[in-house]
């Protein structure tokens, strides 16, 4: 029987599992509440909420498994699916991941370093950690911020005096002065096979990701075997399933502070779709499914080249300018072009080469080319 993979949300990454689980047999069903998602050119749409039990009755029914798209999933829903098909990853790590004290306390329970933080829930405790991590400091909330949302800096008493309303359900945490940002991808199956990717550098612009290179230039060995051994103990602590990203800062001495993780497929590692031996898509889907998830004899998928992801945020691409660029393929989500002055992920162009400074070259011209996108 074919198997039928269930996955809540319908956006760009429910779209790009499903496209890359067809070309193995796969069916795909998404709960969505807009009919018209960018998955819906992929597989069957269910229409309704998270907290719709005639929906995800609905949705459940005839599954092989379930997974997720995005951590904002409520617990609660994965957790009455569970009764009905399993789930993956597991409902207590995405809980974990919905709330910021919750992940940063599991990273420091795994001795994986993390920058100071401390819970605030009143404009009195706000204060005492601005006293206690000094100055700047980042603010933020402890659910559903993503792409620069829900976090502000804090650079003086009088950004924290600023505020209009300080209450319940906040994090601060200390500024770092990291030398640049890497994200590793990992994945366990059902079987307990593990993978990774190599790592990834990743540069941000108002809290947006524009740009990813892979592998990150100027990796050592070493380096990659410590992200590694954060990844696997995040994986073997919480029995995950699937594919998981971590978020990383990189110190000016070499260490690696967690910043965040994602319980999912995650937008750092969209350069796997042409840049390696098998997509993060597909590796979540055969991680998922417990089939064969294709490392190496070091655990490491193989990639090809070197390789590099930009974001297109705003316009209406024409396919043409992009893939006029040497090396380049363009991946765009069935998105309405933003408004004027918005910034939101409609897209984005990988570019690969035979090595980093061809592809250095390449990703100039494309930053040249494109910069009306990007």
């Amino acid at each position: 029987m074919t198997p039928l993979v269930g996955i809540l949300g319908g956006g760009q990454l429910g779209r790009m599992l499903a496209l890359a689980g067809i070309p193995m047999g796969l069916r795909f069903r998404f709960l969505e509440s807009r009919p018209d998602c960018p998955a819906a050119a992929a597989g069957e749409v269910i229409v309704g909420r998270y907290d719709d039990h005639a929906a995800l009755t609905r949705f459940a029914d005839g599954l092989s498994t379930a997974t997720y798209e995005f951590e904002n999933v409520p617990a609660a829903t994965a957790r009455w699916l569970t009764e009905h098909v399993s789930v993956y990853p597991p409902e207590g790590v995405l809980a974990i991941a919905q709330d910021r004290i919750a992940e940063k306390s599991l990273f420091r329970d795994l001795d994986v370093g993390t920058p100071a933080f401390c819970a605030v829930d009143s404009r009195e405790q706000l204060l005492a950690a601005c006293e206690r991590l000094g100055l700047p400091c980042v603010l933020k909330t402890r659910r559903l911020g993503y792409d620069g949302k829900g976090q502000w800096v804090l650079r003086s008493r009088a950004d924290a005096d600023a505020l209009p309303r300080v209450g319940a359900g906040l994090i601060v945490e200390q500024f770092v002065g990291f030398r640049r940002e890497l994200s590793i991808i990992a994945a366990r199956s059902r079987t307990g096979e593990e993978a990774f990717f190599p790592l990834i550098q990743n540069t941000h612009r108002g809290g947006i990701l524009r740009e990813s290179i892979a592998p990150a230039p100027e990796v050592a060995p070493e380096l990659q075997s410590r992200a590694e051994i954060v990844a696997r103990r995040v994986l073997e602590r919480t029995g995950y399933v699937g594919v998981l990203a971590i978020e990383l800062f990189e110190m000016p001495d070499g260490s690696l502070l967690a910043n965040e993780m994602a319980p999912r497929v995650h937008n750092s590692g969209h350069w796997t779709q042409d840049g390696a031996d098998l997509s993060q898509f597909e590796l979540h889907l055969r991680a998922i499914l417990g089939w064969p998830l294709g490392a190496d004899s070091s655990g490491r998928i193989r990639t090809r080249g070197a390789s590099a992801m930009l974001n297109i945020l705003r316009g209406d691409p024409d396919p043409s300018r992009a893939l006029s660029l040497a090396g380049s393929r363009l991946h765009l989500y069935g998105k309405a072009p933003p408004s004027a002055g918005e910034l939101r992920k409609i897209g984005h162009l990988n570019i690969t080469a035979n090595d980093a400074g061809e592809l250095e070259r390449r990703l100039c011209a494309a930053r040249t080319a494109l910069a009306d996108l990007l």
